[in-house]
């Protein structure tokens, strides 16, 4: 996984940049987090090719699994493939885990991993779970040790149903109630006081998250 890592961040294009960007990702987040594009597909991720590679890191930073996001804005099931996509035989996991370890008695849980990303460059721990459906019941035990877990679910039916089946699995979560768009489109229309504003007690923590230059 390192090796593909290395040579789809490599890889990030001018066209990735800009989506990225679009998103209020910009060159040392994209470094930060080894994000990049699938050019030359290393074996078995053949059907990647040109598709956004998101890299699962550990807490130490070793690359556990890489995820994929479709570029471009078509209807990916016209296409017979989803907006994003997992490897074959790869469980669901959390997407950035080092917040855990950094995190103090709360932390927050995105819709997406991009959503996380979004939080932590405003000063807030979060982890993300890669799909609304994609919530397991190993997900509530890393997350049990929390006095609170912000769940940032999308506004629709599925971020709700998201909502709803982690406030059931731990007694520790408390929903926030996102109205104009998911975390990011929040951010970019608002800025971190929009973000703010619908979790005005939680606990910041300004540069917790280093970026690469």
């Amino acid at each position: 996984m390192e090796e593909a890592t290395r040579s789809y961040q490599a890889a990030l294009t001018a066209d990735a940049a800009r989506f990225l960007l679009g998103r209020g990702i910009g060159p040392d987040e994209a470094a930060t987090y080894r994000l990049g594009v699938v050019a030359d597909p290393h074996p078995g991720h053949e059907r990647q090719r040109g598709r956004l590679a998101i890299p699962y890191l550990g807490h130490d930073g070793r690359v556990l699994t890489i995820r994929f996001r479709c570029l471009e804005e078509h209807d990916h099931r016209a296409f017979r493939h989803g907006k994003y996509n997992t490897l074959k035989d790869d469980p669901p996991r959390l997407y950035g885990v080092d917040a855990i370890h950094k995190a103090g008695d709360e932390i927050h849980l995105t819709e997406g991993e991009l959503d996380a990303i979004t939080l932590r460059r405003i000063g807030l721990h979060a982890t993300a779970v890669p799909g609304a459906a994609l919530w397991q019941p190993r997900h509530r035990r890393m997350l049990a040790g929390f006095s609170k877990v912000w769940v940032w679910g999308d506004p629709d039916e599925a971020g709700a149903e998201l909502v709803t089946r982690i406030s059931k699995s731990l007694r520790s979560a408390q929903g926030v109630r996102l109205h104009d768009g998911d975390v990011t489109e929040t951010y970019m229309t608002g800025g971190a006081e929009a973000l703010f504003d619908l979790c005005p007690t939680a606990a910041r923590t300004p540069d917790a998250y280093r970026l690469a230059s």
